[in-house]
């Protein structure tokens, strides 16, 4: 009987266990289902939003409102600006819109924009620098721009030649009021007889917007070399830490900003630099070789690398006497930011990947492989 009786306990005690378990099943797919529907919910309604965050304020207001991007303005301080002025519905979204489309080159100066713009067309607006019809000279200058082609760009957008530029930054009387105005940035360094250009770097890159047609040759070269200024000072603590010079600081970023095209890793480029001066290497750099022949070639070739100047780091090491072009805030950050890498070699394939090697034996093995091809056995 005692058996019989053990049996029916266990029977009930399984059945009530299985009753549990439908009942637990039961609350974990309600939970499931519930939490599906809120997360669906929450998708839905964040769609809704961004697109309508993404559509303009109001389609129906073609009034012009003027906007004033300041120079260097991070997308961050444009989608701020833009809500400031009831261009945008929400500054969050226009910057993640920004990245997810991944734009880049906004420039400075002032816009006429509506409230019945698209992001879309704010955006195109911002890359092309079209800027509102009251400004008379507008000078875009691009990272890595030698002072030959700023003078160029300055030639065919105002009234002054390129050889009128190019004598004003070699006047001593104007680089002695530039170093009297900028004393933290523009010094004795810049009058060296080895230098080539004496403001070479020191114009920074970016859109220059002037109001009025009779601004002079002297407002528009103070202008660039005041930005670059301002980029410098918050950099001088780093710069001095390094026991660099700004000459020098403004000489290594010209060559990061020469070598590295496009979207490259800057700071292992800048690596390499740091490691063959440490080594006592010379930089063998192409771009200081093409900047001594004074022109642009794809390929430098043998014959080149025989240039007998200071410019020329296959002959000579260390840095050579200036910057060789005008760098922007990715180089100069660069500069004093390198990576902590072994690489003393770096070359860029024609697709423009760039590839870093530790010894010459790995160097040519890139080379062979990207560059030149195998060679043929005779």
């Amino acid at each position: 009987m005692k058996h019989k009786s053990d049996k029916s306990s266990i029977h009930k005690t399984l059945l009530e266990r299985q009753e549990e378990a439908k009942s637990i099943r039961k609350i974990v797919i309600r939970i499931v289902l519930i939490t599906g529907i809120a997360l669906a919910l929450i998708a839905v309604t964040g769609i809704i939003y961004i697109q309508n965050a993404l559509s303009p304020v109001d389609s129906a207001d073609k009034k012009e409102v003027k906007v004033s991007i300041p120079l260097g303005s991070s997308v961050t301080g444009i989608a701020a600006e833009l809500k400031d002025e009831g261009l945008i519905k929400d500054a969050r979204v226009f910057k993640y819109y920004v990245k997810f489309k991944n734009e880049t080159g906004f420039q400075a100066g002032d816009y006429l924009m509506s409230r019945s713009m698209t992001m879309d067309d704010m955006i195109e607006l911002l890359k092309t620098g079209k800027m509102s019809e009251d400004v008379a000279i507008q000078l875009t200058v691009p990272e890595g721009h030698k002072l030959t082609q700023i003078a160029a760009i300055i030639e065919n957008n105002s009234e002054f030649s390129k050889e009128e530029v190019l004598k004003k930054v070699q006047d001593p009387e104007f680089i002695a009021s530039m170093k009297e105005k900028f004393p933290d940035t523009v010094s004795k360094e810049v009058d060296s007889k080895s230098v080539k250009y004496k403001l070479e770097g020191y114009l920074f890159p970016a859109t220059y917007p002037f109001k009025d047609p009779n601004t002079s040759l002297d407002a528009i070269l103070e202008k660039m070399i005041g930005e670059t200024d301002k980029r410098v000072k918050p950099l001088l603590p780093q710069i001095k830490e390094k026991k660099w010079t700004v000459h020098t600081f403004l000489t290594m970023s010209s060559l990061i900003e020469e070598e590295a095209t496009g979207q490259v890793d800057r700071q292992k480029i800048s690596s390499v630099f740091v490691n063959r001066i440490n080594q006592d290497m010379p930089l063998q750099t192409d771009p200081t070789v093409l900047y001594a022949l004074g022109e642009h070639k794809d390929r430098v070739t043998y014959d080149d690398l025989k240039v007998s100047s200071p410019y020329n780091t296959y002959k000579n090491k260390g840095l050579p006497p200036g910057p060789i072009s005008n760098s922007g805030t990715m180089s100069m950050e660069a500069a004093l930011q390198p990576d902590n890498t072994d690489y003393l070699y770096f070359l860029a394939s024609p697709e423009g990947k760039v590839y870093y090697s530790r010894t010459l034996k790995e160097h040519n093995q890139l080379k062979e492989k990207y560059i030149t091809g195998p060679r043929e056995e005779s």
